[in-house]
């Protein structure tokens, strides 16, 4: 029975992760090229049948490697290329040089190619993790200055040949620190330097010679993130980070099974399952990792729409403030509270409230026309989906308005200036340790925008065609977040531009001391909106990497239910605003105006 609980949690582990949705807008599946550190079982149909369920994968079996958990999270196939899915990473596999039964990385590369018409799924993300074996080789003798040149020209190779086939997205982990693995401890200090020496030259290599060649890859700092857990083990529920889960020491982990754990719940607690090659928990903790390097840009990238629903709500504001009725000259008031809530729950994404407040003053000159100004403020307190953090924003406004109102016709436009500021805590899961990534920025929203609208009907009941257009320039500012660490991202200036336009009808009752009315329309937008984010690890400053923005549903519906009356002798307007047909999206609100003359 003991012996059972690794392959429980490992299997806990891995469906509570398959379980969490990816954001909308990401990868159309997973590929992935290397060795034996992402291999997801390519030996196991060497092994006799009735061992192949507990071995065969280079960890404390049958624990998922990290690929099968990025595989299972975009919708992926995790099983080896040689059972039917997209993983062609082969244990013992070099960059470019045939090792033993070992594909090198370069063919596993060119049979994916050959068997795919020569074509790269721009949407698909391709993951790049070779060249360990290529150390290990220097390690047993190999002339090193040749050695690393031809594995780091073989990653460039790679990348090329992905990104001349479509290829937009290439993940490239950095190698681990090699001179941590109980084997270079046990082979003593001598050697620990020189493997992490070689480690370390190969990574700065690599990406240089991928940033020299033009290339843009996603990078992944495995070398910093996994001596974070050697520090701390009891944060990551390590205990053992310098020995091996798997008997006998010296052996393999390709048959490694629960049988043949040093403790029963080694796969979870110790870093390593054999020499060199991670544990099950460790693989868990890569996964979670490298899922926040994918999916923590696109959060950020959220930020602009949020921005941009809020300012569409306030232009509603501003548009409709007024009755649809000749103004009396002179100068008149009016104040309105507003609390939205935007809520996108496909893939759990993000919810908030968003209480404001907006002020004007207008002028009209008795013939229909009117002129003012507007301030305003609010406060958004949002949450990311899946415990992934929070997020503050405020906004600031002023703007001015002009408007024409005849007896059934009448026109407005408006201009602002948003002044936005943001406070963002990003929460990232390593196993079961929870990282806190904080960080503050400021952006800005320059809005215009022209509604209009014609009234048909006589007597009580109005009703006829409204239109609408309003155009968006948003900006938000890079920054860095706080707490240092291989989790840590810096995130690149954001412009996100949105030209909405509204078409509907609109129907009123004058019930005497009140009038219900009823606004719906149609919504486009018709900008493309952000593709892509842009974010750096800031324990390598130099790398900048792009992962697909979020998509929005373009096309969707607003209704508007209020009613119109007086009280203690202000104007009021109360009411009610939702959207509909979003795509697991909703944006509500409710709303309280007050006006009077001076």
């Amino acid at each position: 029975m003991s012996a059972s609980r690794p392959l429980r949690s490992a299997l806990a582990v891995a469906l509570a992760l398959a379980a969490a949705p990816a954001l909308a807008g990401e990868f159309e599946g997973a590929v992935f090229f290397g060795d034996s550190l992402t291999d997801s079982g390519h030996f196991q149909n060497q092994l006799p049948p009735s061992v192949r369920p507990v071995t065969g994968k280079f960890t404390t079996n049958p624990a998922w490697v990290w690929a099968e958990y990025l595989a299972e999270r975009y919708d992926g196939n995790g099983f080896t290329d040689n059972q039917g899915g997209d993983n062609y990473a082969q244990g013992g596999s070099r960059v470019t040089v045939q090792n033993g039964a070992a594909e090198s990385t370069v063919s596993q590369v060119g049979r994916y190619l050959a068997a795919n018409g020569g074509k790269a799924n721009p949407d698909t993300l391709y993951t790049v993790w070779t060249g360990a074996n290529d150390l290990f080789a220097v390690a047993a003798g190999a002339p090193p200055q040749e050695t690393l040149a031809t594995a780091v020209g073989g990653v460039v190779q790679i990348v090329g040949t992905l990104d001349a086939a479509g290829a937009r997205y290439i993940l490239v982990p950095s190698l681990p620190d090699m001179g941590i693995t109980p084997n270079a401890i046990a082979a003593g200090p001598v050697a620990q330097a020189t493997l992490t020496q070689l480690a370390t030259t190969y990574n700065t290599s690599m990406y240089g010679a991928l940033a020299q060649a033009g290339y843009r890859v996603i990078p992944l700092d495995t070398f910093s993130m996994l001596r974070e857990v050697v520090a701390s083990p009891g944060t990551y529920g390590m205990r053992n980070v310098t020995q091996t889960a798997c008997l006998p020491p010296s052996g393999s982990s390709l048959t490694c099974n629960p049988s043949s754990l040093v403790a029963p719940d080694a796969a979870t607690t110790y870093l390593f399952a054999d020499g060199v090659h991670p544990s099950g928990g460790a693989h868990a903790i890569l996964a979670d990792y490298a899922i926040s390097v994918l999916e923590g840009p696109q959060l950020i990238g959220i930020l602009p729409h949020s921005a941009q629903v809020i300012g569409r709500s306030r232009a509603d504001q501003v548009a409709w403030h007024l009755p649809q009725v000749p103004e009396a000259a002179g100068l008149s008031w009016w104040g309105g509270l507003r609390a939205d809530t935007q809520r996108y729950d496909h893939a759990d994404l993000y919810d908030g409230m968003a209480p404001a407040g907006l002020f004007g003053l207008d002028w009209a000159n008795g013939n229909g026309l009117v002129a003012g100004g507007f301030l305003g403020y609010g406060r958004m307190d949002a949450d990311f989906g899946g415990n992934r953090g929070d997020f503050q924003q405020a906004d600031a406004t002023f703007g001015g308005f002009l408007g024409w109102y005849g007896e059934r016709s009448w026109v407005n436009a408006q201009a602002s200036y948003t002044s936005l500021d943001y406070d963002v805590t990003r929460d990232v899961r390593m196993g079961p340790a929870m990282r806190r990534h904080a960080g503050s920025t400021d952006g800005s929203n320059t809005a215009f925008g022209i509604n209009g609208g014609y009234g048909f009907g006589e007597g009580a009941f109005r009703h006829g065609p409204i239109a609408g257009l309003l155009w968006q320039a948003i900006d938000v500012d890079g920054y860095s977040e706080g707490n240092p660490a291989s989790t840590a991202l810096a995130y690149s200036d954001q412009s996100v531009d949105s030209l909405v336009g509204s078409l509907g009808w609109q129907a009123s009752y004058d019930a005497g001391g009140w009038s219900p009315y009823l606004r719906a329309t149609w919504d486009h937008e018709f900008e493309d909106g952000q593709e892509e984010v842009f974010a750096r690890l800031q324990t390598m400053p130099g790398q900048e990497y792009a992962v697909p923005a979020v998509e929005f549903d373009g096309d969707y519906g607003t209704v508007v239910l209020g009613a119109r009356f007086d009280a203690f002798g202000l104007s009021a307007d109360v009411g009610a605003r939702a959207s509909a047909g979003q795509d697991g999206g909703s944006d509500t609100g409710l709303f309280l105006s007050l006006g009077g003359t001076f």
